[in-house]
């Protein structure tokens, strides 16, 4: 399908394509010397005094434990850590400012997130950024998802070490790669935990190919017919090949067996959104969180029937029959927010109501409208469409 595409996506394409292409920058610092010092190792007492408030964090990135405040920065780390972090109200959360932040031993980790899940009927909100994002970002993103969906159980933060800059993507995409076993790793052990009954994941962007194969690493591995306690998958402008979930990965996480058991996979998309575009423009095949059509008949087809020019993935073809709904997208290009469209589910009003009664366990989310296929919704304008109306039914600081 043929796009108008901005200046600044072809200005992209060309220094992604250049000769002299972004090299990351590793800095003149030995990695030793950032982690040489007792604040990378755990500190329960400082842990303590972020445990009744604090979210989780499981991190891959490096830390800078060398001054007054615990950093994570965008290198890799051949260790993986787990702490609590807080995100304070006004300007300490903004920007890329050091956060209130503590690691833990794995143990008292496990212990700690136990003891809250149990607290909350074993439920627990994993949320895994995606690609152009730092520490903070990610910290300011999963604090207002506690804060949006009214989450009383944990949340737990996944931060891989992306480069947090737009020129950076493809070293964001082999560093998203380099990760998968860690990931793998940690949610296999957060799903055979038998004090957890649910796990919501919430995948934004490029972190939905981190995510989904090590959802379909678990089933595949579960030790009984289906172990899996991964029922709610929620993936925002997921930046995945469209025809590679539909083939390779959707079949699998959303068997018949599975769907019957409350497994479920929300997607929100857009045709506004300019960042899955360049990404378009850069694999040659429409992601998952863009409704881009491939074959001009499809595009012939919805023109005669006067629908809009928009694609959508299949349902799952299931192996038996289901008695419950597994795929479900929203559209929401009408309500679409922000410079890039790209984080609408925390952005764009209509669509954090929806992700918010989907977090908590609707499947009938909020305001939604029928399409021609009664997998796919779209989301309308409704009520003021002010800036502040958006941060208010989004629960934003008004930071950004």
């Amino acid at each position: 399908m043929l796009h108008a595409r901005p200046l600044l996506s072809l200005a992209l394409l060309a220094s992604l394509s250049a000769c002299g292409a972004l090299r990351v920058d590793y800095g003149k610092v030995p990695h030793g010397d950032y982690t040489d010092n007792v604040r990378c190792s755990a500190n329960p007492a400082h842990a303590a005094a972020l445990a009744e408030d604090g979210l989780f964090l499981v991190t891959s990135r490096l830390p800078d434990c060398r001054g007054a405040d615990l950093l994570l920065l965008n290198h890799r780390s051949p260790v993986v850590r787990y702490g609590r972090f807080t995100v304070p109200d006004g300007a300490a959360a903004r920007g890329k400012a050091p956060l209130p932040m503590v690691f833990q031993g794995q143990g008292a980790w496990w212990g700690d997130l136990e003891s809250a899940a149990r607290a909350k009927k074993g439920r627990v909100l994993l949320y895994v950024h995606g690609y152009r994002e730092t520490f903070p970002s990610t910290a300011r993103d999963a604090a207002q998802m506690a804060r949006l969906t009214g989450f009383d159980g944990p949340t737990i933060a996944y931060s891989w070490p992306s480069q947090g800059i737009a020129l950076a993507y493809a070293a964001d995409e082999t560093n998203m790669m380099w990760d998968e076993r860690n990931f793998r790793t940690f949610l296999s052990t957060l799903a055979r935990q038998g004090w957890v009954n649910e796990i919501i994941i919430v995948a934004h962007s490029l972190g939905t190919r981190l995510v989904l194969p090590s959802i379909e690493h678990v089933d595949r591995t579960s030790t009984s017919e289906d172990a899996s306690n991964i029922s709610n998958i929620i993936l925002a402008s997921p930046d995945m090949d469209r025809g590679e979930f539909e083939r390779d990965i959707a079949d699998v996480v959303l068997s018949a067996r599975r769907v019957n058991r409350d497994r479920r996979v929300t997607l929100y998309v857009s045709a506004r959104d300019k960042a899955l575009s360049l990404s378009h423009d850069i694999h040659g095949f429409p992601r998952l969180g863009s409704p881009d059509c491939y074959d001009p008949a499809d595009l012939a087809d919805l023109k005669k029937r006067g629908l809009p020019p928009r694609c959508y993935p299949a349902r799952a073809r299931h192996d038996a029959e289901t008695i419950k709904a597994g795929l479900t997208v929203i559209d929401t290009s009408e309500v679409s927010r922000g410079t890039t469209g790209h984080s609408d589910f925390l952005r764009a009003g209509p669509a954090c109501l929806d992700f918010a009664a989907v977090a908590r366990g609707s499947r009938d989310g909020a305001g939604r409208v029928k399409t021609h296929l009664p997998h796919v919704f779209r989301l309308m304008p409704t009520g003021s469409t002010a800036k502040g109306e958006d941060q208010r039914l989004c629960q934003r600081d008004g930071s950004d």
